[in-house]
């Protein structure tokens, strides 16, 4: 047993990697999320509720234009047969680059539009600068995507924990000096600074240098087409909440949806970084239609995801009252009820996590896309109805009940590959569903919250 386990966490066949990359994803978001978590309670008394709901929908402005041009760089690499080769590698950093740098002169030209259409005067200002991060990120080494796509996931994890960790100590001294959002822009841009700097120092030997190889280009382009019709669509899935309401609610009331959205949402990121880091090529190098085997060993390991995230989303749901209450001031207690309702909201799109990657990682990248499509549509759709008559809980509930309207449809799309676990998922959505009733019943506020759909 004991060579068993030495085995698993030193060699360097696929299941070890798969293994060491799911532990360091692990060690790497919970670094992650205590500074992120550290720094937000040291900021949130230092800066005004404001401050948070100003910066979440400039975010929402630099999520768009990341996601309005993405051609799927990473997935590419991911899934190439020319994944390892530095031409290729170099051309993606070149064509990477000059991404950054048109999107960062879009900030320019969309920051007075975007200050007008929500209201605020300083997003004209705020945009343009904090927008430098894109190019900025352009920089980054594509090497790191080639470690990622052998399961080597050290030298990412290590190189995001230090650069986030620095960044979120300059953020605190300038918020303490400054008192003003101009702290959370500048430690945006030292962190980015830090990460692009050492991804290329990081992996020894390892150096990006420009290049122009016409095959890789098209290639890139080739898969990348859908991508980037996916990413667009993907922007409406994960940002459409916060776009909506910051048409709708005040700042104060952003903020509060805003800390209660990242809270709850720390088991839906991991498993995503976890899907993309190590589900993502293990389904390319082991894919489940390719013997009973692999189909048994992916099955298993997709349920030990689900029902670990789905207790840390049932255990944020218990206590989320309390947590808000004991860290954060008296300002942003109105986030705990959201927190609990938010928590349950997540657990379909738990129970459901990394089956679209199925279609990537067989280089399907157009039914990927067509998935993505039909989910934005809809989840728009009823952000829009829902927020525009009920407030936040429409952007509580919106979410929920898209994940279970198009579970049908991406079950069509991946059935092929032999990668749905039906009776798996069956007993997964009851527990959900059994739990969340026992957490409404037992947690008045989060109820009054929901009763405001009731007729009457």
């Amino acid at each position: 047993m004991k060579a068993k386990i030495s085995t698993l966490l030193t060699g360097d066949g696929m299941k070890a990697r798969a293994i060491r990359g799911t532990l360091i994803s692990f060690m790497g978001f919970g670094g992650s999320q205590v500074i992120r978590l550290g720094s937000n309670l040291i900021l949130t008394r230092l800066l005004v509720p404001e401050a948070f709901g100003l910066m979440a929908l400039v975010q929402v402005v630099l999520a768009g234009l990341e996601n309005f041009s993405d051609v799927g760089m990473r997935a590419a690499i991911i899934q190439s047969d020319r994944g390892d080769e530095k031409r290729y590698l170099d051309t993606a950093w070149t064509i990477q680059i000059l991404r950054g740098l048109f999107l960062w002169v879009m900030t320019w030209i969309l920051a007075v539009p975007a200050a007008q259409f929500y209201g605020y005067p300083e997003m004209a200002t705020i945009i343009p600068v904090i927008g430098a991060t894109l190019l900025i990120n352009g920089f980054r080494s594509t090497w790191l995507i080639q470690a990622n796509r052998n399961l080597y996931l050290g030298p990412q994890v290590t190189l995001g924990v230090a650069s986030q960790f620095i960044a979120a100590i300059v953020m605190v001294i300038l918020a303490y000096y400054l008192e003003s959002y101009w702290a959370l822009v500048y430690g945006a841009l030292i962190g980015a600074t830090l990460k692009s700097i050492g991804s290329h120092f990081i992996i020894p030997g390892k150096r990006n240098s420009f290049a122009w190889d016409w095959p890789a280009v098209r290639e890139l382009f080739h898969f990348g087409k859908y991508i980037f019709i996916a990413t667009i669509a993907g922007y409406f899935v994960a940002q459409g909440d916060r776009m909506i309401l910051g048409k709708f609610v005040s700042l104060e009331t952003l903020a509060l949806f805003t800390i209660a959205f990242f809270l709850a949402n720390v088991p839906a990121t991991l498993n995503q970084q976890i899907v993309s880091g190590v589900l993502l090529p293990l389904f390319r190098n082991r894919p489940p239609g390719a013997n009973p085997q692999n189909r048994r060993q992916i099955g298993l390991a997709k349920l030990g995801l689900a029902v670990g995230f789905m207790s840390v989303a049932a255990f944020t749901a218990t206590i989320g009252e309390f947590l808000i209450e004991f860290l954060y001031d008296a300002r942003y207690y109105g986030a705990g009820a959201i927190l609990v309702v938010l928590s349950l909201a997540i657990m379909p799109r738990l129970i459901v996590a990394g089956y679209n990657q199925i279609l990537l990682a067989n280089g399907n990248s157009r039914d990927f896309t067509l998935f993505t499509i039909v989910s934005a549509v809809i989840r728009v759709g009823l952000l829009l109805v829902l927020i525009s008559n009920f407030g936040i809980i429409g952007a509580v509930l919106a979410p929920f009940l898209v994940d279970i309207i198009i579970y049908p449809l991406l079950v069509y799309y991946i059935r092929p590959y032999h990668g749905w676990y039906g009776g798996q998922d069956l007993i997964m959505f009851g527990v959900a569903l059994a739990f969340s009733a026992l957490i409404l019943w037992t947690t008045p506020a989060a109820l009054d919250l929901l009763l405001v759909l009731a007729p009457g």
